[in-house]
């Protein structure tokens, strides 16, 4: 089989990766209470890069529908290479966690690596967290407490210190969301 995502359209090639991820992550579902399509998160991490970061770049959107499959499904970065090139890859390789290390150490790692990612990768990975803060602030995730509710806003914003300077308007949004939680914790 031969690859073709270099002859497709710009629109062509936004649709196949939308239906690839959809594919990959079909039978996942959120942590939160209504247990949404885990489909909605790259969506909504697409949709933050280009709605609330103005961003057009074709690869960062590509790579922000792609960005868990490595991690939550059984796709490959042969396969995402195959299908959509090296420049998508590569920015899904950068904010790739390699499960088989423990939580605690990918976590770690990815607040000592955030400042050595691309300025690529440092947009995606705010539109990211952008979009999982919200769903934290939305809805406590299944089998979650307050408590670890605000250790996950306390790491996030760790990660996203080493991240600001990928995109001034995506950083400020996060700054502000970080802001509010604080404001929120300290005036229940």
């Amino acid at each position: 089989m031969e690859s073709t995502w270099q002859t497709r359209s710009p629109t062509a090639k936004l649709i196949y990766c939308a239906d690839f991820a959809a594919k990959k992550h079909k039978l996942q579902k959120r942590k939160d209470p209504e247990g949404t399509p885990y489909i909605n998160h790259p969506i909504g991490v697409a949709r933050n890069l280009t709605e609330e970061g103005g961003v057009e770049d074709l690869d960062i959107i590509q790579a922000a529908l792609l960005h868990d499959c490595v991690e939550d499904t059984d796709t490959t970065f042969e396969e995402l290479e195959f299908h959509f090139g090296p420049v998508v890859t590569g920015i899904v390789r950068e904010v790739t966690d390699q499960k088989e290390i423990p939580k605690a150490e990918r976590k770690r790692l990815q607040v000592l690596n955030a400042p050595k990612l691309s300025k690529s990768a440092k947009t995606l990975r705010m539109a990211d967290k952008i979009y999982n803060l919200r769903d934290q602030i939305r809805a406590l995730p299944r089998g979650w407490t307050e408590q670890r509710r605000r250790e996950y806003f306390v790491w996030a914003e760790q990660v996203a210190m080493g991240v600001y300077d990928g995109h001034s308007g995506l950083a400020a949004i996060l700054q502000n969301i970080f802001v509010q939680y604080k404001e929120s914790i300290a005036n229940p």
